[in-house]
């Protein structure tokens, strides 16, 4: 077992090296588009804690841009206290068995959402939302909670300079190793149950501020039907002492991987994402540039630059130039001078305002931001709303892919394990998962509006035109189109003849 733990540590190693050529990209995307979070280097880069981080920032558009962006992100695919996710039949269910078990699904997606609205979930996921939008890259991880607390779920936002990933040949980052440091403390809440070494306690009970290297690697066994699942090995090792000195703490078998990668965008052959700071960086750093010569050249306006004699008797040294100041000078001399600047900065602003409209360009501030239209009608929100689609389409896609599907299958992985929902399999054919989110929901609002324009123009045809019209059907597909909750809709038509009434010349539209 020895050899295989110490060559995990040499592979994350080699993850290591591979993932520094994109720490000087990131840590300058931070510094200019997220400042106040030290997500790369040391987590108190500046010294000490509270430390500020936006020393050599002087235009905050970038920062606010990416703001408004991650938090659109949360409004528009995990909306707290909003029902953003469900479960439904799979294809492979009659429509009699999808009526059985459509309040068994129902009840399920009413547990998930509890534990996830109990957890620190919409804490964490907005944190790694500004990660993936300044980086390109966030990690989520995403462990079970003790026995006893409010929710089952326990989230955690791993800062990029903790994880190195690996690309499995499908595509999928799901090969996670994250490297924190610990003290004591830390590894008695965390691995309650490890038994540490007499000479490891005697280093931490001589050295109260001993921290170690706590090495978490979680690789997928694979075989010829795919991942079985995931090997979990906690290591705890010293940078400074040879890896024959490494001891493994925990191990064990995950069904669903405790850590969730998600990119925004991802070029060939690359495994981390690329983000929209990365695109808008160069107008984002030209922009700080110029607002950081504004300021030099109002400074200048303000107290201006001046020239004097040098008469033997003027001492610049004991000159300040504040209001009321009274600067003395020799008989005939022309004492204290300014200097007339050779033109003005004049451009600048009309240079900034076009890079800012760019900045935001890129960072969609300027088309997902609140638009303050009062009385706007059904269509223009229905417009906005197919904007918002097309514009995130791509990186929605590859979100649920690697965002959304693997944190619900976990979720209920986790729940089902606990036995607080039912046995079935969310295998995408008996059970498969819905998205509730407000982006998810704008195709649905659009073929909803689409059935609503032909209904109209049906009704105006008279009753050849309305026996065109399966009413039964399409209340059935406009239901599950906008989601309404599976037990409100009937899947077998009723017997409706007695409504009709006996002799009655009035007929039922299923009927024409």
């Amino acid at each position: 077992m020895e050899n295989s733990v110490e060559q995990l540590i040499e592979r994350y190693h080699k993850a290591l090296q591979r993932k520094q050529s994109w720490e000087s990209h990131w840590r300058e995307c931070y510094e200019y588009a997220l400042p106040q979070r030290e997500n790369v280097s040391s987590p108190y880069a500046g010294g000490y804690e509270g430390a500020k981080q936006n020393l050599h920032l002087y235009d905050g558009t970038a920062a606010d841009a990416v703001d408004q962006l991650a938090s659109s992100l949360l409004a528009e695919l995990t909306p707290p206290w909003a029902k953003w996710f469900g479960l439904k039949a799979g294809p492979e269910l009659t429509p009699e068995e999808s009526q059985q078990i459509s309040a068994t699904l129902e009840k399920t997606a009413d547990i998930l959402l509890q534990n996830f609205e109990h957890s620190n979930f919409a804490v964490e996921i907005h944190q790694c939302y500004l990660d993936l939008v300044t980086a390109g890259t966030a990690s989520l991880m995403f462990e079970e909670a003790p026995l006893g607390e409010a929710s089952a779920f326990r989230f955690y936002a791993v800062p990029l300079r903790e994880i190195a990933l690996e690309e499995s040949a499908d595509g999928r980052i799901d090969t996670t190793y994250r490297c924190s440091e610990v003290g004591l403390s830390e590894i008695r809440l965390r691995f309650p149950d490890a038994e540490l070494p007499p000479e490891l306690l005697q280093r931490f009970e001589n050295d109260t501020g001993l921290k170690l290297s706590l090495l978490e690697a979680v690789v997928p066994n694979y075989s010829g039907v795919g991942a079985l699942g995931y090997r979990y090995t906690a290591v705890l090792f010293d940078e400074n002492v040879s890896l024959s000195d490494h001891l493994v703490i925990r191990e064990g078998i995950f069904t669903t991987s405790p850590f969730i990668n998600f990119r925004w965008l991802k070029a060939p052959g690359e495994v981390y994402g690329r983000s929209p700071v990365m695109k808008a960086l160069p107008d984002i750093k030209t922009a700080n540039k110029v607002v950081e010569l504004i300021l030099k050249n109002a400074s200048i306006s303000v107290t201006g630059i001046w020239q004097a004699d040098d008469d033997g008797i003027l001492n610049p040294a004991n000159i300040k130039l504040v209001p009321g100041a009274i600067i003395p000078k020799a008989v005939g001399s022309k004492g204290l001078t300014p200097l007339e600047a050779p033109g003005k900065f004049d451009i600048s602003q009309l240079v900034l305002e076009d890079l800012r409209s760019r900045i935001n360009h890129a960072l969609l501030a300027d088309r997902l931001g609140q638009v303050n239209v009062p009385n706007m009608t059904a269509t223009e929100v229905l417009e906005r709303s197919a904007e918002m689609a097309r514009i995130l389409g791509a990186s929605f896609g590859r979100l649920q892919t690697e965002l959304l599907t693997p944190l619900l299958k976990r979720a209920f992985q986790i729940l089902r394990r606990r036995g607080d929902v039912a046995n079935f399999d969310l295998d995408g054919k008996t059970v498969d998962l819905q998205y509730k989110s407000p982006l998810a929901m704008v195709q649905g609002r659009r073929d909803v509006n689409n059935i609503s324009d032909w209904l109209g123009m049906v009704g105006s045809m008279g009753l050849a035109g309305q026996s065109a019209v399966n009413l039964f059907e399409t209340a059935k597909y406009l239901g599950k189109t906008l989601n309404v909750p599976a037990s409100l809709i009937n899947e077998t038509a009723p017997d409706l003849s007695a409504l009709a009434g006996e002799g009655s010349d009035d007929l039922l539209p299923n009927q024409l």
